[in-house]
């Protein structure tokens, strides 16, 4: 019986080979122009599958996105030019790796900016400890204690 299930296992694993999502007929004939756009694709978010890149999605956005990705370098676009346009078009979610300027930047500053906060809360709690009178084991301050001490021998 555990052979059985060890074949089924096996016979799984070797099923599951990764399935490229890129057609032929999407491929350009220009060698140099297709690896640009493998290089670009790598770059871009599958909008319908979140985390993957539009190479490896076989989402039907993720197809246009390809094909737009080549379209615009065979009219002769730089690479540049081909991600400001699907930006331009699709907004700065469509990056896998967004961009460091602009309003991104508060993202990007906003946990250590917290953390900074954070301590600042905790050492000014701590020091106000420090500073609070010294109180006894019932939680009165020696004063306190004191005048206790004088009603409670009236």
């Amino acid at each position: 019986m555990n052979t059985l299930k060890w074949l089924f296992a096996m016979l799984v694993v070797t099923l599951a080979v990764p399935v490229w999502a890129v057609q032929p007929e999407e491929m350009l004939d220009d060698p140099v122009l297709e690896e640009r756009a493998r290089e670009i694709s790598q770059d871009l978010r599958c909008l319908v599958c979140r985390n993957e890149n539009i190479d490896d999605s076989n989402a039907e956005l993720a197809k246009d996105l390809r094909v737009l990705v080549r379209e615009r370098l065979t009219e002769g676009d730089t690479n540049d030019e081909v991600i400001d346009f699907v930006v331009d078009r699709y907004g700065e979610y469509v990056l896998l790796r967004p961009r460091t300027g602009g309003t991104n930047m508060v993202l990007y500053l906003a946990g250590p900016m917290m953390l900074l906060l954070a301590l600042g809360v905790a050492l000014s709690y701590l020091r106000g400890r420090s500073r609070a009178p010294a109180r006894t084991e019932a939680g009165l301050s020696t004063e306190e204690q004191a005048r206790l001490d004088e009603i409670l021998k009236k």
